[in-house]
């Protein structure tokens, strides 16, 4: 699905050079590598602060904990992500409110959200799934009308652009996750807060440190969210490729389309993902088809990675069975994780490489 050291490997001098001069620094965590890689990242995603924290999943941890977010608040998000986007909702003590999702996209259904809206709603967390934006001007319209916060949960979307400007500078807060399986992957976990505000960015700087501000005064409880100045300097090598790989990403996803829409083959047994907007980033690339779980033994015989992004959707997870929803609930998330198969989709997949998923999804398929 991702080979992360082809990816490393032109770079490996820098990155090798890179570690030792943190290792020689005795700078660990934040520091000014940190602050500079915040620097570039913000300008590279266009929000005017960028903070940067352990994890995406801290990312978001933070950005609901710096705007007060607790027992007795609900947070309106999608069903269809990772667990992260509701785990976080969960475990700072408000309520995941689950609604649908589009059938196009696979992002979150605005007229759902709207609906959803109650006097226990604190604030609006969307995904940008899989890189495509979701409809942000929609959302933003919702979120005015109850004077609700937007969390934007970018971990799959650095770069992503939506119609109305790029993600993560949209909302209160942006999520970013630098998982080595990202578009711009760290060499463990790290991820980044945007925020447009400057009050918000200090909020969330305060969170990332204990609460403390100064060093040892603690006006609030927050958590050990601090980057590591070893993933900021490492990241800080790899963001000048971004924009190269992203658009490679982007060509691989073309390349899917042509053939797959040429194919002939019935739009139930398969249908690429739409691109509904032009900044679609394409972490990954997820297809539907009526026959994936057969298709996915297919393909894993012929010794093609692919993955099921997501066999379960959130409202039906066990840990969150106590929120009363039941099969049929949220009926297109359902579908849609009986149908989507993620191919290989990288920079650096190459022609002949991607030729051969082609030819093996649409042999099988048209048997």
């Amino acid at each position: 699905m991702l080979d992360v050291a082809a990816q490393n490997g032109p770079l490996i001098d820098r990155l090798t050079a890179t570690a030792a001069d943190v290792i020689r620094s005795g700078r660990y965590i934040l520091g000014p590598e940190v602050a500079a890689f915040e620097r570039e990242v913000a300008d590279y995603i266009g929000a005017e602060h960028a903070i940067g924290v352990s994890s995406g999943t801290d990312a978001l941890m933070v950005a609901l904990m710096a705007l007060g977010i607790g027992p007795g608040d609900e947070v309106i998000t999608t069903t269809f992500t990772f667990f992260a986007t509701a785990g976080c909702i969960a475990r700072v003590g408000a309520t995941p409110v689950f609604v649908d999702i589009r059938t196009d996209t696979f992002n979150i259904d605005v007229e759902q959200v709207a609906a959803a809206v109650t006097n226990r709603t604190r604030a609006i967390l969307p995904v940008h799934l899989f890189g495509q934006a979701c409809d942000m001007e929609a959302l933003s319209g919702v979120a005015a009308k109850h004077s609700l916060p937007i969390i934007e949960d970018a971990a799959q979307a650095i770069g992503t652009k939506s119609s109305i400007g790029p993600v993560g500078s949209l909302g209160a807060y942006g999520c970013f996750s630098f998982f080595p399986s990202k578009n711009l992957g760290g060499f463990g976990d790290g991820g980044l807060v945007t925020a447009r505000d400057a009050v918000l960015a200090d909020k969330a700087r305060v969170m990332r440190a204990h609460g403390s501000n100064p060093k040892y005064h603690h006006s609030v409880i927050g958590g050990n969210f601090r980057m590591d100045a070893l993933q900021a300097a490492l990241l800080r090598v790899k963001l000048p490729e971004l924009e190269a790989w992203t658009a490679q990403r982007q060509e691989n996803a073309s390349r899917y389309d042509v053939a797959f829409s040429d194919s002939g083959l019935d739009e139930s047994l398969l249908r690429p993902p739409p691109r509904r907007f032009e900044g679609h980033i394409y972490n990954q690339y997820v297809l539907r088809t009526s026959r994936r779980d057969e298709l996915q033994a297919h393909l894993q015989a012929e010794r093609i990675a692919t993955a099921i992004y997501y066999p379960v959707p959130l409202h039906r997870q066990e840990c969150f069975a106590h929120l009363g929803y039941r099969e049929g609930s949220l009926p297109v998330s359902e579908q849609a994780s009986r149908e989507v198969l993620a191919l290989p989709i990288f920079a650096g997949l190459g022609q002949a490489r991607q030729k051969r998923v082609i030819d093996n999804v649409i042999g099988f398929l048209g048997q």
